[in-house]
Protein backbone atom coordinates (compact mmCIF):
# COMPACT_ATOMS: atom_id res chain seq x y z
CA UNK A 1 0.00 0.00 0.00
CA UNK A 2 0.96 3.09 -0.67
CA UNK A 3 0.47 6.76 1.34
CA UNK A 4 1.12 6.36 5.49
CA UNK A 5 -0.73 2.90 5.61
CA UNK A 6 2.23 0.44 6.43
CA UNK A 7 2.08 -3.35 5.10
CA UNK A 8 1.61 -4.45 8.71
CA UNK A 9 -1.92 -2.40 9.36
CA UNK A 10 -3.01 -3.28 6.33
CA UNK A 11 -2.08 -6.88 6.19
CA UNK A 12 -4.05 -6.48 10.24
CA UNK A 13 -7.37 -5.26 8.45
CA UNK A 14 -7.77 -7.62 5.45
CA UNK A 15 -7.03 -10.55 8.07
CA UNK A 16 -9.97 -8.83 10.45
CA UNK A 17 -12.19 -8.66 7.54
CA UNK A 18 -11.82 -12.25 6.55
CA UNK A 19 -12.54 -13.39 10.06
CA UNK A 20 -16.01 -11.57 9.78
CA UNK A 21 -16.60 -12.50 6.04
CA UNK A 22 -15.88 -9.69 3.91
CA UNK A 23 -13.21 -10.81 1.10
CA UNK A 24 -11.83 -8.00 -1.67
CA UNK A 25 -13.63 -10.06 -4.75
CA UNK A 26 -17.07 -8.89 -3.16
CA UNK A 27 -16.03 -5.02 -2.47
CA UNK A 28 -17.00 -2.46 -5.63
CA UNK A 29 -14.85 0.60 -4.87
CA UNK A 30 -15.30 3.98 -6.66
CA UNK A 31 -13.18 7.13 -6.28
CA UNK A 32 -14.43 10.35 -6.54
CA UNK A 33 -14.07 13.85 -5.68
CA UNK A 34 -13.81 14.90 -2.05
CA UNK A 35 -15.74 18.07 -0.61
CA UNK A 36 -14.76 20.40 1.51
CA UNK A 37 -11.36 21.66 2.71
CA UNK A 38 -8.16 20.89 1.36
CA UNK A 39 -8.08 23.35 -1.35
CA UNK A 40 -6.64 22.50 -5.13
CA UNK A 41 -6.16 18.99 -4.22
CA UNK A 42 -9.53 18.42 -3.07
CA UNK A 43 -10.72 20.44 -6.06
CA UNK A 44 -8.49 18.02 -8.78
CA UNK A 45 -7.99 14.55 -7.24
CA UNK A 46 -10.56 12.44 -6.85
CA UNK A 47 -9.26 11.10 -2.80
CA UNK A 48 -12.94 10.39 -1.63
CA UNK A 49 -13.40 6.12 -1.51
CA UNK A 50 -17.00 4.59 -1.68
CA UNK A 51 -16.60 1.33 -0.96
CA UNK A 52 -19.85 -0.81 -1.28
CA UNK A 53 -20.39 -4.64 -0.02
CA UNK A 54 -22.15 -6.12 -2.87
CA UNK A 55 -23.35 -9.11 -1.34
CA UNK A 56 -24.96 -7.14 1.74
CA UNK A 57 -25.60 -3.96 -0.27
CA UNK A 58 -23.67 -1.75 2.72
CA UNK A 59 -22.07 1.50 1.42
CA UNK A 60 -19.36 3.39 3.73
CA UNK A 61 -18.31 6.80 2.02
CA UNK A 62 -14.90 7.80 3.47
CA UNK A 63 -13.03 10.77 2.54
CA UNK A 64 -11.69 11.59 5.90
CA UNK A 65 -8.02 11.98 4.57
CA UNK A 66 -6.46 13.88 1.42
CA UNK A 67 -4.12 10.64 0.96
CA UNK A 68 -6.72 8.19 -1.33
CA UNK A 69 -4.78 4.88 0.04
CA UNK A 70 -5.92 6.34 3.61
CA UNK A 71 -9.20 7.18 2.37
CA UNK A 72 -9.30 3.25 0.96
CA UNK A 73 -7.84 2.03 4.08
CA UNK A 74 -10.49 3.83 6.94
CA UNK A 75 -13.34 2.88 4.41
CA UNK A 76 -12.97 -1.02 4.69
CA UNK A 77 -11.84 -0.50 8.34
CA UNK A 78 -15.03 1.41 8.98
CA UNK A 79 -16.98 -1.03 6.99
CA UNK A 80 -15.43 -3.77 8.72
CA UNK A 81 -16.50 -2.51 12.00
CA UNK A 82 -20.70 -2.04 11.09
CA UNK A 83 -20.47 -5.44 10.05
CA UNK A 84 -18.84 -6.77 13.07
CA UNK A 85 -21.15 -4.85 15.38
CA UNK A 86 -24.13 -6.00 13.71
CA UNK A 87 -22.74 -9.50 13.80
CA UNK A 88 -21.90 -9.25 17.61
CA UNK A 89 -25.97 -7.61 17.84
CA UNK A 90 -27.04 -10.69 16.10
CA UNK A 91 -24.78 -12.90 18.54
CA UNK A 92 -26.13 -11.58 21.08
CA UNK A 93 -29.95 -11.58 20.07
CA UNK A 94 -29.38 -15.33 19.52
CA UNK A 95 -28.32 -15.73 22.84
CA UNK A 96 -30.58 -13.60 25.25
CA UNK A 97 -33.64 -15.38 23.20
CA UNK A 98 -31.70 -18.63 23.90
CA UNK A 99 -31.18 -18.03 27.99
CA UNK A 100 -34.96 -16.72 28.06
CA UNK A 101 -35.94 -20.02 26.17
CA UNK A 102 -34.02 -22.40 28.75
CA UNK A 103 -35.34 -20.17 31.41
CA UNK A 104 -38.87 -20.80 30.39
CA UNK A 105 -38.82 -24.52 30.24
CA UNK A 106 -36.88 -24.59 33.85
CA UNK A 107 -38.67 -26.68 36.12
CA UNK A 108 -40.04 -24.50 38.92
CA UNK A 109 -38.70 -25.32 42.63
CA UNK A 110 -41.15 -26.83 45.29
CA UNK A 111 -41.30 -23.23 46.84
CA UNK A 112 -42.37 -21.85 43.62
CA UNK A 113 -45.23 -24.37 42.81
CA UNK A 114 -46.14 -23.93 46.42
CA UNK A 115 -46.71 -20.25 45.35
CA UNK A 116 -48.56 -20.43 42.43
CA UNK A 117 -50.86 -22.78 44.01
CA UNK A 118 -51.79 -20.23 46.89
CA UNK A 119 -51.88 -17.73 44.07
CA UNK A 120 -54.95 -20.13 42.38
CA UNK A 121 -56.40 -20.85 45.46
CA UNK A 122 -56.65 -17.00 46.81
CA UNK A 123 -58.25 -16.31 43.02
CA UNK A 124 -60.89 -19.09 43.40
CA UNK A 125 -61.71 -17.34 46.99
CA UNK A 126 -62.05 -14.33 45.40
CA UNK A 127 -64.76 -15.85 42.31
CA UNK A 128 -66.52 -17.80 45.45
CA UNK A 129 -66.97 -14.59 46.96
CA UNK A 130 -68.23 -12.52 43.67
CA UNK A 131 -71.00 -15.51 43.01
CA UNK A 132 -74.83 -14.44 43.63
CA UNK A 133 -76.26 -15.19 47.29
CA UNK A 134 -79.30 -17.48 46.87
CA UNK A 135 -82.27 -17.72 49.55
CA UNK A 136 -82.94 -20.78 50.34
CA UNK A 137 -86.24 -21.56 51.84
CA UNK A 138 -86.48 -23.24 55.15
CA UNK A 139 -89.59 -25.65 55.06
CA UNK A 140 -90.93 -26.28 58.58
CA UNK A 141 -92.08 -29.76 59.31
Amino acid sequence: MSGQITRHKWDKLQERMKRCGLHEKDLAEQFVRSAGHGGQNVNKVATCVVLRHVPTGRQVKCQAGRSQAINRYQARLTLTERTEREQRTRRQAAMTAAAKERSRKRRRSKAGQEQVLERKREHSRKKKDRRKIRAYRIIDE
